[in-house]
Parts: C-alpha cells; sequence; structure tokens
C-alpha cells in the first residue's frame, strides 16, 4: 500500500517495495511550523526537511550543506535499489532516444482489463470477453454492461493482467483512486526535466511507487492521462502514449490557470450548494429575489442563469457558466430546465411571463424620471390658461373597463333647437406638462405605448404624474382638448372645432354599467340616450361609406397576485357590438375623422391613418353570421394599415376620407405627435415636426408598438389557457367554427381565442359546437380540444 504525505507540493512517497522513509535518515518538522523556499529557477515552493543534522530544502541558500528532497530522496534509493540489487525493468527515454520503441501496441486478449471511452464525456473499465467481428471486441463494463467498442476506444490496456475477473473492477478502481495523488507528479517532473526524459505509465509508476505492477501502472496511467500541468503528450499509438515534461515557464502559467479554474470551479460549487438549498425550502421559505444580488459573483452566476432560460445571453461566457451550472445539478442544457430551476428557487415566480423578459420590456421608470416627472406636476403654470373654453356645464360621461388607471377620453352631447345633434370629445391634454424632446417626452418615446397585461399595467408615462396630472378624474377640473361636432341627420358632420378647454367629469363608467344606463333608458340621463344616437347614426353612415365591420367577441383577463403559485384569474369576454362599447368607439372614430379633416385644411402634418380595402367584396361574406365567424374572414384577407404624414389617406375600412388617432395620449405616442402637433397651431406656432420628421419618429415607434402587441397577445393566450388548465375536466364549452384547416379539422373561437379540434361531419362554418379541454399547458402554448357529440 503506497504511503503519502504531501505538503503544499512537495512529496514523499513509498510503496511496499520501497524502504521505510527513516532509512533515508530524514524526519518530517511539525507541518504547522514547517519553513519553505521557493526555488528561483522554477519558481515553485518545497518544504525544508531534516535530514540527520542537516536542514534539506529544494535550491539550497543554507551556509551548511543543503540538497533537495528530492536529490535527498532519489539518492537514498537510488543507494538502497542497488544495495537490494534491484533494477528498474524500462529506462527512461531521453529526448536522443526514438519514441517508437516503446509505442509497441499490446494485442487485445480475452480477459484483459482495458480502459476506453464510452462517450465524449464518460472513460470506463472493462474486461475483454470475446471478439465482435473482425476488429472490434465485446467489453464487460465496470458498470455491469457488455458493450462492443472499436479499438480506437481503447485508451490504456493495463498490464500483467491475466483473465481478469470482471467481479473485481469495482474493487480495482477504488484502491486506485484511493493511491491517486497529483502532488506525486510534481518530483517526478523535476527529475525528468532535468534529464530531459519522456515517460510511459509504467514507468513513472516504477519511479513513484517502486513497482510497476497493474495497480500502480493503472494509478499512474490516470495521474498523466488526467494531468494538466507537468506532462505532455509526446506521441500516441493505440492504447500506448509516452509523455514528456513541460518546460518550467509553461507549468508555471498552467499552474496559475489551474489555481483560477480550482478557485473558479470552488465557486461554482458554493453556488450549487446555494441553489440546492434554495430548492428545498418550501415555497414561503424561498430566498428572495434580491438576496441574489447582494454578492457580484453570485448575481452573474444568477444572470447567467436567466439569460439562458429566455435564450438571451450576451456573451459565450454567460453561455458557457449557465450551461455549467445546469451540469452541475445534473440537468440537460435547455432554456427550459434554466427556466424551471429558477422557478424551483423561488427566483422566478410559477407563472413568470418569458415574453415580457424576452422582449426586453420596460416595466419600471428610473429614479430620474420619476424625480423630473414630479418636478413637473409641481409646476401649476399653463401656457393655453387664457384660451380655454369653460366647458365645466356640460355633463361629462367617461367610459372605460373597471381597471383602466388612465383616463384619456370623454363625451358630453346634447340636442340642438334644429334638432340636430352636438358631440364634444374631450381628451386629456398631456402636453399641459410635457414638451418635444424633454427628458419625459424621450422616456415616452422610447416605450411608444403603455403596456397593458393581464397582470399589471406599465405606463408610458410615470404612474404619479399620468394618474395625477394628466388623466381626467371624476368632479375635478382637468385640462382638455375638446373637439366638438354638429351632425347632419344622415350622420355626416355639418360643423367642428378643435380648441383647449376645461372640463369637470361628472361620470366615471364601466362598459357594463354604461350599458346598464342605456337600457334603463332614464330621463336624467338623456345626453347618454343622444351620444347612443349619435353612435348609432354614425355608423350607418360609415357603412354607406364602404366601411366594414369587424366586430368581434374580445377576451380580457385580470389576474390578481400573479406571483403567487395559483393566482385569482377573473376572465371576461367581451363583445364589441355591446351598446356602450359601440358609443364609445363610435365617438373616437368621429374625433378622428374631425381631427383629420383640422389638420388638412390647415396644412399640419399628422400621422393620418389609411387603409386601402376597394378589392373586398363584403357580399361574398353575407353568408357567414355576422360577429366573430364574418370578422374573422374578413379580417384575414384585409391589407395593412398606412400611414401618410402630409395629408389624409381614405380608411376604408373605417368608411372615412381621413382618420388620425388623437383620443389615447397619455397611452400612445402617435397620439401625443398629433397633440404636439394641432396644440401648436391653436397657439398659432409653427408644428414642432416636420412631416420627413414625424415619419422618422412614426417607425421607431410603430417597432416598439408591434412588439407589445405580440406581447399583449401572448400573455392573453397564456392565461385563458392557464385558465381553462384549473377548469373541471367535464366541463364544456360553447365553441363556434370560424373556418376549416384541413379535411375536419377546423379553427374555432372558444372563450376569446383561436384553437383546432377535429369536429364531426356535417358541421359547416358558422356552426356552435361543444368541446371539452382534453390537455392544457400554458407556458408550451398547447391546447388540445375535444369535440363533445351530441345524442
Amino acid at each position: 500500500m503506497m504511503a503519502v504525505r504531501a505538503v503544499n507540493g512537495g512529496s514523499l512517497f513509498r510503496t511496499a517495495a520501497s524502504p521505510p522513509l527513516l532509512t533515508f535518515g530524514c524526519r518530517f518538522r511539525q507541518f504547522s511550523s514547517l519553513p519553505f523556499r521557493r526555488n528561483s529557477e522554477l519558481g515553485l515552493r518545497f518544504p525544508f526537511f531534516c535530514c540527520g543534522n542537516q536542514f534539506l530544502g529544494y535550491g539550497g541558500g543554507l551556509s551548511r550543506s543543503v540538497h533537495s528532497l528530492v536529490d535527498c530522496v532519489m539518492e537514498e534509493l537510488t543507494a538502497w535499489r542497488s544495495r537490494r540489487r534491484i533494477r528498474a525493468t524500462v529506462k527512461l527515454t531521453t529526448s536522443g532516444e526514438l519514441l517508437e520503441d516503446k509505442l509497441v501496441n499490446q494485442e487485445i486478449e480475452k480477459g484483459l482489463l482495458l480502459e476506453f471511452k464510452k462517450d465524449s464525456d464518460r472513460v470506463l473499465l472493462g474486461v475483454a470477453q470475446r471478439p465482435d467481428g473482425k476488429k472490434n471486441w465485446m467489453v464487460y463494463d465496470q458498470n455491469g454492461v457488455t458493450s462492443s467498442i472499436k479499438p480506437q476506444q481503447i485508451t490504456y490496456i493495463v498490464p500483467g493482467v491475466e483473465n481478469f475477473d470482471h467481479a473485481e473492477i469495482s474493487k480495482f478502481l477504488q484502491k486506485a483512486q484511493e493511491n491517486l495523488d497529483p502532488t506525486l507528479l510534481e518530483i517526478a517532473w523535476v527529475e525528468l526535466l532535468e534529464k530531459n526524459a519522456s515517460v510511459t505509465a509504467e514507468e513513472l509508476a516504477e519511479m513513484i511507487f517502486g513497482s510497476s505492477e497493474p495497480l500502480e501502472s493503472y494509478c499512474a496511467h490516470l495521474l498523466l492521462s488526467k494531468d494538466e500541468v507537468y506532462f505532455t503528450v509526446l506521441a500516441t499509438k493505440g492504447s500506448r502514449t509516452i509523455y514528456g515534461p513541460r518546460p518550467t515557464g509553461q507549468v508555471e502559467e498552467l499552474l496559475h490557470k489551474k489555481l483560477a479554474k480550482d478557485a473558479a470551479e470552488k465557486e461554482l460549487q458554493d453556488f450549487v450548494q446555494l441553489i440546492v438549498s434554495a430548492k428545498a425550502k418550501p415555497a414561503l421559505a424561498k430566498p428572495p429575489k434580491s438576496s441574489w444580488m447582494v454578492d457580484e459573483k453570485i448575481q452573474y452566476k444568477i444572470e447567467s442563469l436567466e439569460a439562458y432560460a429566455i435564450d438571451a445571453c450576451k456573451s459565450d461566457e454567460q453561455r458557457k457558466t449557465a450551461g455549467m451550472i445546469l451540469k452541475a445539478m445534473g440537468l440537460t442544457k435547455t432554456a427550459s430546465s434554466a427556466l424551471n430551476l429558477l422557478i424551483n428557487i423561488g427566483y422566478f415566480p410559477v407563472h413568470v411571463n418569458l415574453d415580457l423578459l424576452k422582449l426586453n420590456i420596460l416595466t419600471d421608470h428610473s429614479d430620474e424620471i420619476i424625480a423630473a416627472a414630479e418636478s413637473l406636476l409641481s409646476d401649476s403654470s399653463d401656457s393655453d390658461e387664457m384660451n380655454r373654453e369653460d366647458l365645466t356645464h356640460l355633463k361629462v360621461y367617461a367610459i372605460d373597463v373597471d381597471e383602466a388607471d388612465e383616463l384619456d377620453d370623454a363625451l358630453s352631447a346634447t340636442k340642438l333647437q334644429d334638432g340636430r345633434m352636438k358631440i364634444w370629445i374631450h381628451v386629456a391634454d398631456p402636453t399641459r406638462y410635457v414638451e418635444p424632446g424633454s427628458m419625459v417626452d424621450r422616456e415616452a418615446l422610447r416605450r411608444g405605448t403603455s403596456v397593458f397585461l393581464p397582470t399589471g399595467t406599465y405606463p408610458m408615462f410615470p404612474e404619479k404624474l399620468a394618474m395625477e396630472g394628466m388623466s381626467l378624474k371624476q368632479g375635478e377640473l382637468c385640462n382638455a382638448v375638446s373637439v366638438s361636432v354638429i351632425l347632419h341627420s344622415d350622420g355626416s358632420i355639418a360643423e367642428y372645432s378643435v380648441q383647449n378647454s376645461i372640463i369637470k367629469p361628472t361620470y366615471m363608467l364601466t362598459y357594463e354599467s354604461a350599458t346598464e344606463l342605456l337600457h334603463l333608458n332614464l330621463e336624467e340621463e338623456a345626453e347618454l340616450k343622444i351620444l347612443s344616437e349619435a353612435a348609432a347614426l354614425r355608423l350607418k353612415w360609415r357603412r354607406q361609406q364602404g366601411a366594414i365591420d369587424t366586430s368581434t367577441l374580445e377576451a380580457r383577463i385580470k389576474v390578481v397576485n400573479p406571483e403567487d403559485l395559483e393566482p385569482s384569474i377573473n376572465l371576461y369576454v367581451e363583445n364589441q357590438a355591446d351598446p356602450a362599447m359601440r358609443l364609445v368607439s363610435e365617438m373616437m372614430i368621429l374625433c378622428g375623422e374631425v381631427v383629420a379633416t383640422f389638420g388638412s385644411c390647415n396644412n399640419i402634418p399628422l400621422p393620418y391613418r389609411g387603409q386601402p380595402q376597394s378589392n373586398i367584396d363584403v357580399s361574398a361574406y353575407s353568408h357567414l353570421p355576422e360577429g366573430p365567424v364574418r370578422s374573422s374572414a374578413i379580417v384575414r384577407i384585409m391589407r395593412a394599415a398606412e400611414i401618410d404624414f402630409r395629408k389624409p389617406i381614405r380608411h376604408g375600412v373605417l368608411g372615412l376620407p381621413g382618420y388620425v388617432q388623437f383620443t389615447s395620449p397619455i397611452r400612445r405616442y402617435l397620439d401625443l405627435l398629433a397633440h404636439y402637433q394641432v396644440k401648436a397651431f391653436l397657439k398659432g406656432e409653427t408644428p414642432p415636426f416636420s412631416a420627413g420628421q414625424l415619419e422618422g419618429i412614426a417607425s421607431i415607434v410603430n417597432m416598439q408598438v408591434r412588439v407589445v402587441r405580440k406581447l399583449s397577445a401572448s400573455s392573453l393566450r397564456y392565461w385563458i389557457i392557464e385558465f381553462l388548465r384549473r377548469q373541471p375536466r367535464e366541463k364544456k364549452y360553447r365553441a363556434l367554427i370560424l373556418r376549416f384547416i384541413k379535411d375536419r379539422i377546423a379553427a374555432l373561437f372558444v372563450v376569446g381565442l383561436q384553437a383546432s379540434a377535429w369536429v364531426s361531419i356535417g358541421s359547416q362554418v358558422g356552426d356552435e359546437v361543444e368541446v371539452q379541454v382534453e390537455e392544457a399547458h400554458p407556458r408550451d402554448d398547447v391546447l388540445y380540444l375535444k369535440e363533445v357529440l351530441r345524442n
């Protein structure tokens, strides 16, 4: 049995075949006070030992005779071997000798103990059983598995072994592992470097263990094959390899790299332990996300995992770090593995919105922007104060969804003595606070739009500025831009005006409550009835102008406490043809037509929207039922919208000669641009942007808007599928057949989203069928539906 004592790189070694260390006249001083000296030539440190009455240390430098530990040991060992007349069975090969003499391959025979590569990551030990074809051999490995290997897979044949019992492989490996000590290579390297000699595994075994028996030879092979510092491969032929000592400078460099690598591996193992610990804790005891950001190195590793999970690694190093963590955790190197791991340790909530992270959507405003916004709020001046029309005598209705945080628009109406209807569309006036090019404006431009998700809202402007300053508020005086319109009896525009105003909103209504008030037909809410009549008149007029009705059913979801394991999900399916929704929609379209006309008459560059639809024959779809089925068919062939910044262009879908989005300046940056242009004209100033400048800004904004639309759609779909996943499996849903995809596989409209399922023979487009949910996996965007066949 080999005995080894190693101190900081210096080693004493012996085997059962070697003499006791005391025969060398050497004894250890206490390790705690053991002195070290750095060799000036090799840059290495060796311990001092006492040999007789003398101190020994590599490199010398004392007044008395000093020898290196290596010299002392090797001299005594040589003398002892001479006395015992033991001669080495092989000689060291110097650089002047031929290496080919030592590269003689051993033929494979039954019973030989072989080391072979199982795959790129695993090296196994096995016993040759029998030939398998002309060249291959069947091998029984350490795991008890018999497999066929090619000769080139063999990396080492353990010498001196015949008819090895495969049951002894594990014991042999265990003994080999117990005898491994990489520090043994250091002293062998010193001697071989001095002699400029190469070495085989068997020769190294003779050097460091005093024997080249099978176990010692295999130990030497393992040391050499795994060594990354002291030795390099000089030649290989089959399973035979010859190694040579690296130059001193190279060893010093490699040692430095190894230390760095060892430190990195230690950091990795410490991090893995943190991960394992966090993973084992119950859900409510998981470490908070902020705790992973305290230490810079831990933060880098956790952020590497996050980047890997959302496929957003910024460098190969970040990708490599994440891969090492996953491998250390025994996980596959996939984004889903990284995601699940981050969820399991509590870093991500179960329902983390990956698209929100992948698309790099801005969710919070910086402290600098918030401070600038608060400064704007504290400024009470209003440059349009003298030019604002006082409309506080009007009854004002603000109608929106119940969770709306920012209210951009409100409505008023009255009937004139001649019976014509007069409508006011009041739009919030954010230009009271922000100017083009200001810090807050540039931030709004960067965002392009507010982001509305089932789990929350991320406003274009800082929340306090949007809510307390810009938004319309019930019962309070609010600055606005008011568009007034008098309609002809056929619904066309008779007169209009655009002016700065001050209003006092009377009601803040949800669509549901507004619809209920319309149904009640209360005398005291005559203004709301006028608005409804005006909306119906406008819709009729637009249809006469070629407008295409694309109203459908739309799902809306509100998720409460989205970071909980089972957050509350409230699902609403809204009909866009609902009286209140239709009322608001028509008034917003009316406002857009007026602003386009106003801009055209005054040569104001604006984002004029159009959508040519001259090729659509609506009558071809008249056989389809109104609503989602017909709308889906028409929308599929509609052409993309266009924008002109110099003059209005026809909007065929809306049936208008021109249209400008103007009613959501707190939520949409292009609406805010229109406000900048119109407001400048109202002041008698030149609009701040030319048509060319508007086009450049719009291209930037529209890119961001498309990203946000994609995010909103994917988030809505995720939560609808999650909602369906939680329902009882036996629950049935009504679904509309929108179209047939292939054979009897139909596109269905169910609870606000489109899915597909096989439907029975006889079903037609527009028919209603009953379905059940077979599988629902929101993370994978999987929804399998099955038709419930009726008796």
